[in-house]
């Protein structure tokens, strides 16, 4: 389906959306976070963020991160695959850099599969750099995860828009 991101929306993640959200997540990955694992995120962790991005009122992609001081770590970021190869999750992770700078970060990090070449070309489009390996982050299969990290560029990104 082809969408006009002119008509995308993009807020705060609230309770109510987390089963459209562990929905995407369970197409999206091989070991998906639990509605629990969310709920505990929304309720307990003061210093998570996490977003939802709409079209046409449906959550179509979500996004999360923690912010501690001036360091945002993304914790997932997923787009439904109905609405993958639109550059929609560029446009989400666009998002949650800008909303880490507003909340004071400079840098972002995240890990990735070290086979996740598509992710991987997502990121550095954003200026994500790799700077070292988790081995066998990945409980699924044991698999290593790239580490990665991007300096905020505050300016380009608090005037930034869709």
């Amino acid at each position: 389906m082809s969408i006009d991101v002119n008509k995308l929306e993009f807020r705060a993640m609230t309770l109510a959306d987390i089963a459209a959200i562990v929905e995407i997540e369970e197409e999206a990955f091989s070991s998906p976070w639990t509605t629990e694992a969310f709920t505990n995120e929304l309720l307990n962790n003061m210093f998570a963020k996490y977003m939802v991005m709409e079209f046409s009122g449906d959550i179509i992609g979500y996004g999360g991160m923690w912010i501690i001081m001036d360091e945002a770590h993304v914790t997932n970021i997923a787009v439904q695959v109905d609405f993958r190869g639109q550059g929609l999750g560029d446009l989400l992770l666009g998002e949650l850099q800008r909303t880490a700078v507003f909340f004071g970060a400079a840098k972002m990090t995240l890990e990735v599969r070290v086979s996740n070449e598509n992710a991987q070309r997502l990121y550095r489009k954003h200026g994500f750099e790799p700077s070292g390996i988790r081995p066998r982050y990945y409980s699924d299969n044991d698999e290593d995860a790239l580490i990665m990290w991007a300096e905020l560029d505050r300016e380009r990104l608090k005037t930034e828009e869709l």
